[in-house]
């Protein structure tokens, strides 16, 4: 705990923090004895999490209810930070359109877009930028496998994915001496109630297992300061790496096809 805290500071900032892999990263900062900054759209889950923090951490809470869309986001943060420094950044907040392309009317993928690149861009520039400038943080971004290649009725979200992935990478070389450990989380299929609200179908067996959101942020742990990126789950490595020896169009096509058993997709 104390090492965590020596070595990266005392304040976390969470974005999409209420629930699913969010709350997981909440707690696991917490119980590292960081103070934290939860940032979620809905004020209900995001208070019922920070109160449940609080009460067993007994560590400092501060909560936004707020659309990370929003261009002026950075100046509603910091308006609540009141001059407080952030020193781990973890960007765990997405948006996601499950479905044909054209099924989502444009001003939804554009959010999407926002949400998931945008947004995390600026709070790197401004966030991460301070954690250079005092040569100390880091900062963690939830990537996914989806973003490995082109991935047939989650093309925004799969493209979002891949940006958040390689910014990251690109980062990490950047900062690494600098005093900032900059690492993407890709994760796979994760029992979130995101994930679960979307009913996907059974997998088969050959799939690779659905993970507790607790298993990906203790395996982020563990990695943060060593690699620039890496997949979560032995069986989600094990299926990355085969698909990177297969044609490029293979590999599209597998997860299309994954995609249209999952959900019933008929186009």
């Amino acid at each position: 705990m104390n090492d965590f805290k020596t070595k990266y500071g005392k304040t976390a900032l969470v974005a999409g923090a209420s629930e699913g892999l969010g709350a997981a990263w909440c707690h696991e900062m917490a119980a590292m004895g960081m103070d934290i900054v939860m940032l979620a759209r809905r004020s209900a889950p995001l208070e019922e999490t920070a109160q449940h923090i609080r009460s067993k951490y007994g560590v400092e809470v501060t909560t936004l209810a707020c659309d990370l869309a929003d261009p002026d986001i950075i100046r509603t943060i910091d308006d609540m930070l009141a001059g407080k420094a952030i020193d781990v950044l973890i960007y765990n907040a997405a948006l996601s359109h499950i479905g044909p392309f054209m099924s989502a009317d444009i001003e939804s993928q554009i959010k999407i877009a926002t949400v998931n690149m945008i947004t995390p861009m600026r709070l790197l520039h401004h966030y991460g930028g301070a954690m250079v400038g005092r040569r100390k943080g880091a900062v963690i971004m939830m990537a996914s496998i989806a973003g490995f290649q082109g991935s047939g009725f989650l093309a925004v979200y799969a493209s979002t994915k891949a940006f958040d992935r390689v910014l990251a990478e690109s980062l990490w070389y950047e900062w690494k001496h600098k005093g900032v450990d900059v690492i993407a989380c890709c994760a796979g299929a994760t029992a979130t109630p995101n994930y679960l609200n979307t009913k996907p179908a059974k997998m088969s067996l050959l799939a690779p297992r659905v993970q507790a959101p607790e298993e990906v942020v203790a395996e982020c742990m563990q990695k943060l300061g060593t690699v620039p990126s890496f997949v979560t789950g032995t069986g989600n490595k094990l299926a990355t790496f085969m698909m990177k020896l297969m044609p490029r169009y293979i590999s599209v096509k597998i997860m299309g096809d994954t995609a249209r058993s999952m959900y019933g997709i008929n186009e």
